[in-house]
């Protein structure tokens, strides 16, 4: 295929089988040079894995609200002072909208 869709793949396996994935799903990826479209709730797994991560707003209505080039180099190591950069970043991010969503949610 042109483009692989994984919608959460690994988030039913336990920490060590999902790192395990993750490094196989990088493998894999930079020897076919395919174009993947992955979906996570975990920061982490989203700053090891993308080039871009989009960040969604909350609820049923959901839309796209923050794109974040990643630029760090491969292989990625959560222990680097760069990826502690984009945690923070991904986290504020998605801290202010779980709190505008619940002040919304609050406020009817």
């Amino acid at each position: 295929p042109k483009m692989l869709l994984m919608d959460e793949p690994f988030a039913a396996l336990d920490a060590q089988t999902r790192r395990m994935m993750q490094e196989e799903l990088v493998r894999i990826w930079s020897e076919a040079h395919k174009t993947i479209l992955f979906i996570t709730h975990d920061i982490d797994e989203a700053i090891i894995l993308a080039d871009r991560i989009g960040i969604m707003t909350a609820g049923p209505n959901a839309t796209l609200q923050d794109i974040i080039p990643v630029e760090l180099p491969r292989p990625r190591s959560r222990t680097d002072a760069g990826f502690l950069d984009y945690y923070t970043r991904c986290n504020d991010i998605i801290q202010k909208e779980v709190k505008r969503s619940l002040a919304g949610v609050a406020g009817r």
